[in-house]
C-alpha cells in the first residue's frame, strides 16, 4: 500500500478568511472616514472663502462619524450574533430531542458534498460523537469560531479606521490653500483611498487593482455630487 508522504517542513498555507470580520470593518471605517470627511469639507469649500467653516464640518463629521459608524456596528454585529445565538440553542435542543433525526441530516449534508451514503454515514457519526454541536454549527449552519461575530471587534474596528481615515482630509483642510482646498481635497482624498485599496487587497489577498479602481471610482462620484451640492446653494460663508 502506498503511503502519502508529508513533508514536515512544508511551510502552512496562507489563508485570508480568518481576518474577514475586523478586515470587512476596518476596510469599511477608513474609507468612510475618508469619503465622508472630504465630501463635508468639499460641499463647504464649495460654498465658502474662509477656512474656518470647512474645519468646523471635517471636525464635527469626524466625531459624529466615528461614533456613528461605532454604534452602527455594534447593534448590526449584535444582531447578527443573537441570530447565531438563537439558531444554535434551537439545534442544541433538537441534538437532545431528536439525536438520530440531526443524525440523518448531517449524513444527508455529507451525501449531498459528494460523499458515498455510508462513508457520509459513519463521518457523521464520528463528528457527532466528538462534538455534535460543533459539527451541525458548521456544516449546517454555517457558523464557525473564525467567522462568529464579534460585536465589540466590529465597532471598535470600525471607530478607529474611521478616525484615522477622516484625519487624512482634515490634515487637507488645516494646510490646503483655501482658493483651492476643493481640488486640493479632492487629489489628496483619492490618493488616501487607492492606498485604503492597496492596504485592503493586501490583508485580504485579493486583486490589488479592482479593489483601487473600484474605491476610487465611487469616491469620485460621492465628491463630486458634494462639491455638485455647495456650488449649487452658492452661499458665501465668512
Amino acid at each position: 500500500m502506498n503511503l502519502i508522504n508529508i513533508n514536515p517542513n512544508m511551510e502552512p498555507e496562507n489563508h485570508y478568511i480568518n481576518r474577514s470580520g475586523w478586515l470587512r470593518a476596518a476596510v469599511l471605517g477608513a474609507n468612510d472616514g475618508i469619503l465622508s470627511t472630504t465630501s463635508l469639507a468639499i460641499g463647504v469649500a464649495a460654498a465658502s472663502i474662509t477656512r474656518e467653516p470647512i474645519l468646523l464640518a471635517a471636525v464635527a463629521g469626524l466625531v459624529a462619524g466615528a461614533l456613528s459608524m461605532a454604534a452602527g456596528e455594534y447593534v448590526s454585529v449584535s444582531s447578527q450574533a443573537d441570530v447565531e445565538t438563537a439558531d444554535l440553542k434551537r439545534e442544541k435542543e433538537e441534538l437532545e430531542n431528536m439525536p438520530e433525526s440531526e443524525l440523518e441530516e448531517l449524513t444527508h449534508i455529507y451525501v449531498q458534498r459528494g460523499l458515498n451514503k455510508e462513508l457520509a454515514k459513519q463521518v457523521a457519526i464520528e463528528l457527532t460523537a466528538h462534538n455534535a454541536l460543533e459539527a451541525h454549527a458548521r456544516d449546517e449552519l454555517g457558523i464557525n469560531e473564525i467567522t462568529q461575530a464579534n460585536p465589540l471587534m466590529a465597532a471598535f474596528a470600525s471607530a478607529v479606521s474611521f478616525i484615522i481615515g477622516g484625519l487624512l482630509p482634515l490634515l487637507v483642510a488645516i494646510f490646503a490653500p483655501i482658493k483651492q482646498m476643493v481640488f486640493y481635497q479632492y487629489g489628496f482624498s483619492i490618493l488616501f483611498l487607492a492606498l485604503s485599496g492597496i492596504l485592503a487587497a493586501q490583508a485580504g489577498g485579493s486583486h490589488t487593482l479592482k479593489a483601487v479602481f473600484r474605491i476610487c471610482i465611487w469616491g469620485t462620484f460621492a465628491m463630486a455630487m458634494s462639491a455638485l451640492v455647495g456650488y449649487a446653494f452658492g452661499v458665501q460663508t465668512t
